[in-house]
């Protein structure tokens, strides 16, 4: 009942004109679009904005062996149900963590929920995956169950949403509260607040939080970007990435003290030298794009010709390159595949500890 009283004021469909976005990482690039609360004071600013993420996806993994299993396998600890007041349901809890290989790159990036289960006196668990991989995933899950009791199953009873704020005072005016049932799960994005809120509901139609409407999946992408936060297969290409150049410990995804899982030697080696001398970055392009777009893969150039790294994946004039953080200040460009040559400038969000700035 507590989650079903923060989806009220839905709009059907896409409803009115999309939103305008205010980016604190980018003071000078506004979004072009406007954001009306449904049915009322046109006037009047819309507080949330809805994403659907079809791209993302549920796997559900219970039973009793369900976090042991789990704790060997990924980069962090399980966000276990919190306590609740009287006698309401346990909280439920996200985090965040990869799936790693052997050799300690990124297989999959997941956002984890910690349900209790009302069947048994144990903890389920749900994991947000890229869609295009949700098979893959729960492949390597069986993999390593070997005689554990644990159940991997899809969920696809429940659909992923981003909930961000229209604007920087959007939370203050009109906070959401963090609540679990069943037909719908709030809760605070665990990678860093700039990504807001996810839902996760059983709704097939919008459903949105009071004052909410439903924003444009470009939009979220462009955000997205510019706050340097990659997501899925795309940002991440399995094998190839590394976690902590994909800035995992900004994104709270990685316990160092936690106890072993795959892919712990080459990662823990890193964090202790102390040395992350590449990472991914912010990146926006100044020139105009080519009509084939930029290829992922793509050599980061200084205007000596140096490479400084690659392009990783991108959307419109906004994207994610791996580059050689000491060389990311002087001007920078890529030679596309019809010749041109096309500038870019990368930028450090300004949530990321000072330290790495």
């Amino acid at each position: 009942m507590a989650a079903a009283a923060l989806l009220r004021g839905a709009a059907p469909g896409r409803g009115g004109p999309a939103w305008r976005w205010w980016l604190r990482a980018a003071p000078r690039c506004r979004l072009a679009h406007s954001f009306r609360s449904p049915g009322g004071d046109p006037t009047a600013a819309a507080t949330w904005a809805c994403f659907r993420l079809d791209g993302r996806t549920l796997l559900r993994v219970r039973g009793p062996d369900a976090a042991p299993f789990l704790l060997g396998l990924l980069t962090n600890e399980l966000p276990l149900p919190g306590p609740a007041a009287g006698g309401a349901p346990p909280l439920a809890r996200a985090g965040y963590a990869h799936f790693l290989n052997v050799q300690g790159r990124t297989l999959y990036d997941v956002i984890l929920y910690g349900l209790q289960e009302h069947s048994e006196e144990v903890s389920g668990f749900l994991l947000e995956c890229d869609s295009s991989v949700q098979g893959a995933l729960q492949k390597h899950l069986a993999l390593y169950r070997i005689r554990r009791k644990v159940t991997v199953e899809p969920h696809p009873e429940l659909r992923v949403w981003a909930v961000l704020p229209s604007s920087p005072e959007a939370c203050g005016n009109a906070p959401l509260q963090e609540s679990a049932g069943a037909a719908a799960i709030l809760i605070r994005d665990p990678r860093t607040a700039r990504m807001g809120w996810r839902l996760l509901t059983q709704d097939e139609g919008p459903a949105l939080v009071s004052g909410g409407q439903l924003g444009d999946l470009w939009d979220y992408h462009q955000h997205r970007y510019l706050q340097g936060v990659p997501e899925g297969v795309g940002d991440l290409p399995p094998g190839v990435a590394l976690p902590l150049e994909s800035n995992l410990a900004f994104m709270n995804g990685v316990s160092f003290t936690k106890g072993c899982y795959i892919g712990q030697e080459l990662t823990a080696r890193t964090h202790h030298m102390g040395v992350i001398r590449k990472r991914l970055f912010p990146v926006r392009f100044l020139d105009p794009l080519p009509a084939s777009g930029i290829t992922p893969g793509a050599t980061v150039l200084t205007a000596s010709g140096q490479t400084v790294g690659k392009f990783r994946a991108g959307q419109g004039n906004v994207g994610l390159a791996l580059l050689w953080s000491e060389k990311i200040k002087g001007p920078l460009h890529i030679r596309a595949s019809e010749g041109a040559q096309v500038a870019l400038a990368a930028s450090v969000p300004d949530w990321w500890p000072t330290v790495s700035k």
